[in-house]
C-alpha cells in the first residue's frame, strides 16, 4: 500500500473498530499526504443544531429548514471549532480544495455567507475533525482498521445521517451487517 492517497474517499471503519469516536463512522478524506491525514466523519450527528451554532457566532440563520439540521462531530480534534465542507469552493479565507469542486473551510466567512443567503450551494457543518499523523493512516490501513471507496458527493451532502454508512458500504458492494470482522484475512 505504498504511496496510496486517499484524499477525496470515505474511510469505512470496520466492525472491529474499538474507538467510540469512529464505531460505525464514516469519515470523508480531505486530505492525505507526507505529512498525514484529515477527514471529517460525516454520520454522527450532534445535538446541537445549526441554529444554536450561528447563534453562538452572533449570527442569524433564516431558512428554517437549514437551521433545524444538525451540526456533526468531525472527529475527537478541535472539537470547539468549526469545519464546513461545501460545494461549489467560493473564495474564503481559509479553505483547502479537495478534489476541484469540494472544499473544507474553517473559517467564519463561509458562515456569514450561508447566513446572507450567498453561501455555497452544498454545505455539511461539523465541529471537530479526525487527523492521522504521517504514515499513521497507512498503518491502520494495513491492519484492516477501515475500508476506502472513492467519495460520492450524494452520500456526502444529500442523505440523512442515518443512511450513509451503508450507502458508502453499497459503493463498495458490500453489507456492513454482513461484514465479517475478518474480513481481509482469508
Amino acid at each position: 500500500m505504498e504511496n496510496v492517497n486517499l484524499t477525496n474517499h470515505f474511510l469505512i471503519a470496520m466492525p472491529a473498530m474499538a474507538d467510540p469516536n469512529f464505531a460505525k463512522s464514516v469519515t470523508y478524506i480531505c486530505e492525505h499526504n507526507a505529512d498525514g491525514a484529515l477527514g471529517i466523519v460525516i454520520n454522527r450527528p450532534t445535538e446541537m443544531t445549526l441554529q444554536e451554532l450561528f447563534s453562538q457566532i452572533n449570527l442569524s440563520l433564516d431558512d428554517a429548514e437549514m437551521a433545524a439540521s444538525a451540526v456533526h462531530f468531525g472527529g475527537p480534534v478541535q472539537i470547539d471549532r468549526g469545519f464546513v465542507l461545501h460545494q461549489p469552493p467560493g473564495d474564503w479565507q481559509s479553505s483547502i480544495s479537495i478534489n476541484g469542486k469540494t472544499t473544507l473551510t474553517t473559517s467564519k466567512d463561509v458562515l456569514e455567507a450561508v447566513a446572507n443567503g450567498t453561501g455555497p450551494e452544498k454545505i455539511f457543518i461539523s465541529l471537530g475533525y479526525s487527523g492521522w499523523a504521517a504514515g499513521q493512516l497507512e498503518q491502520e490501513m494495513a491492519q484492516n482498521a477501515w475500508l476506502s471507496v472513492p467519495a460520492d458527493d450524494t452520500v456526502l451532502f444529500d442523505l440523512p445521517s442515518e443512511n450513509k454508512l451503508t450507502a458508502a458500504m453499497q459503493l463498495l458492494g458490500l453489507d456492513f451487517a454482513k461484514l465479517s470482522e475478518e474480513a481481509g484475512h482469508a
